[in-house]
């Protein structure tokens, strides 16, 4: 029994092109509740944008939201993993590269994402259907 990375994927993500600005996607990412924006199109990502990035490389640094672009401040190294992954995969990834999220790929395209959110929130209900699973096996058969 393996929870898989498509199993736990959330789809709902946002995506601009490179020369929206910062304050247009914020805008959007406020809107919607998310706290980060693919650049590039799911066939062909070429960045993302999370909050942090908004944070340290616009406000931070005094420049102005309308003006800057995503495409100016986009993290180009994208972490992704395989639909088909199961979650021990994903979580370990995410530990050893220090990411909160990776994007969801089916092929070439990105399906989704996942948060370590997401992975702590289903790991309990995982570790329970194993536990269960290993409890009706060992279970007397009379």
């Amino acid at each position: 029994m393996v929870l898989y990375a498509k199993d736990i994927l959330a789809k709902d993500f946002l995506s601009f092109s490179r020369g929206t600005s910062i304050l247009e996607a914020a805008r959007a990412m406020k809107a919607s509740k998310h706290g980060f924006a693919i650049v590039g199109s799911p066939n062909a990502p070429e960045g993302i944008v999370t909050e942090w990035d908004v944070v340290s490389k616009v406000v931070a640094e005094g420049k102005d939201p309308a003006v800057v672009t995503l495409g100016e401040v986009m993290t180009v190294e994208l972490f992704t993993v395989k639909a088909n992954e199961g979650i021990a995969t994903v979580a370990k990834v995410m530990s050893e590269k220090g990411v909160r999220r990776m994007l969801v790929k089916d092929g070439d395209r990105v399906v989704g994402y996942i948060t370590e959110k997401t992975v702590l929130a289903n790991l309990e209900d995982y570790v329970d259907r194993v536990s269960a699973q290993i409890s009706r096996l060992q279970a007397p058969w009379f």
